[in-house]
């Protein structure tokens, strides 16, 4: 590789280090987003779910004003999370450190990627200090070695690892597009009963053609849920799936390879998240399988701490449960496990949970022992095989997009170490 490599600390890299540790702003509902360190995963930043006013951020952020391609690393709880801002304005919170490289000698698109890199990482790790929660001091931070190839090579480098992150993130948005638009189908039909309504009201259903609208009763009647159409039912959940099934109470050793061992985070509330995976050893299989062996149609959940969290389990992915996490398995004879997830995430079922929350002193956690008798909406099997026949495609094309995303983050983080060291040239 032509050029001169350089080795040089993180702090004579940075053309800015800005931190605000020791500080806790006044959080809002709206207003600017707050990048907290929760939020920072995977190499991107997910939806914020915290703001601070406009009015008070010039006062907020006077240590410094986040730039358009500044790094942000979470400092602890968890160390070493990285990620890069885009042009959206945004507030830094406690526990976030951002970095802005010095013009002409660091990328800061090439910084992200190195940041990410396991020789960065383990020095990191081992400059933190702390038992439960690991966390690194600033002044040691600045003493991170930073390996640098000439700039030209690291805005290579940036480029091609970039265009691979790039595709993963563009299949994540795609994927949410399509899970939104089942979930606005299932809210017409199943929630707001909108075709229903429609014949009620004399009027012909919008967007149905005429074998489904006909699918949909003209009258509605009472029920434990409040009125839904007439002939529907509202049976109990362990009627109407095969069972509802506990994860082990324990964590197995961590493998390098093997199938996957669910957590909590791989649960965001929307598609199951495999970006950041443990494995288990092919000789624990059977013992974390025991229970029961997630297969494709599965509905996995969380129950205790992160509460009501529902994904699918994707085809071609072996898989066990991991603490705080149960399974539902719908009917076979049924064929409608997309219509159930549906169900389970929607805002009556999930307004239903938190109703029925145990508060903990620590946590608080779903009764699995009463959770199947919770009550569920159940339409006739026809209208449910119609919802399917929509709903399946946008399903298999995301599980396609995270098979997909899944390969592409194999082949960057196989990359990512040959770049680095100059073993392949971008």
């Amino acid at each position: 590789m032509a050029g001169e490599w350089k080795e040089l600390p993180l702090e004579d890299c940075m053309a800015a280090i800005i931190d605000y540790r020791g500080r806790s702003p006044d959080k809002t509902t709206v207003g600017v987003p707050l990048v907290t360190a929760k939020i920072v995963k995977s190499g991107r930043i997910e939806n914020p779910e915290e703001f601070i006013a406009e009015a008070d951020y010039v006062e907020w952020m006077r240590r410094g004003i986040p730039e358009c391609g500044d790094v942000v690393m979470t400092t602890e709880a968890p160390l070493g999370e990285v990620a890069q801002l885009d042009g959206r304005k945004v507030a830094l919170a406690q526990r976030i450190i951002t970095l802005r490289g010095k013009p002409g000698l660091l990328d800061n698109t090439f910084l992200k990627f190195l940041l990410q890199s396991k020789p960065v990482q383990e020095e990191l790790r081992s400059r933190g200090t702390g038992t439960t929660v690991v966390g690194i001091r600033q002044s040691e931070l600045r003493k991170v070695n930073l390996t640098l190839p000439p700039l030209a090579e690291q805005k290579a480098i940036a480029a091609v690892l970039g265009a691979l992150d790039d595709k993963i993130e563009l299949n994540r948005r795609m994927n949410a597009t399509l899970e939104a638009m089942a979930r606005a189908l299932f809210q017409s039909w199943f929630v707001d009963f909108d075709p229903a309504r429609a014949k009620l009201d004399g009027r012909k259903p919008d967007g149905l053609d005429k074998p489904t609208a006909a699918l949909f009763p003209v009258a509605f009647r009472d029920s434990p849920l409040g009125p839904i159409p007439q002939g529907w039912e509202v049976n109990r959940i362990e009627e109407v799936v095969e069972g509802v099934y506990d994860g082990p109470h324990a964590t197995p050793p961590t493998s390098d390879s093997g199938p996957i061992f669910l957590g909590i985070g791989n649960l965001t509330g929307t598609a199951l998240d495999l970006s950041d995976i443990r494995h288990i050893n092919e000789d624990e299989w059977a013992r974390w399988t025991k229970r029961v062996t997630p297969k494709a149609g599965d509905i996995v959940f969380s129950y205790e701490a992160t509460l009501g969290f529902f994904a699918l389990i994707p085809p071609n992915v072996r898989c066990c449960l991991g603490r705080r996490l149960a399974l539902i398995r719908p009917l076979e004879r049924d064929g409608s496990p997309h219509f159930w997830f549906h169900q389970f995430v929607s805002q009556p079922f999930q307004q239903f949970l938190d109703q029925h929350t145990i508060q903990g002193a620590t946590v608080n956690r779903i009764p699995l022992i009463a959770f199947p008798s919770y009550p569920a909406l159940n339409p006739p099997t026809e209208l449910k095989a119609a919802f399917e026949q929509y709903a399946e495609p946008f399903w298999q094309r995301i599980h396609s997009n995270q098979a997909q995303s899944r390969i592409l983050a194999t082949l960057r983080d196989t990359l990512l170490p040959k770049l680095l060291s100059g073993e392949l040239n971008a």
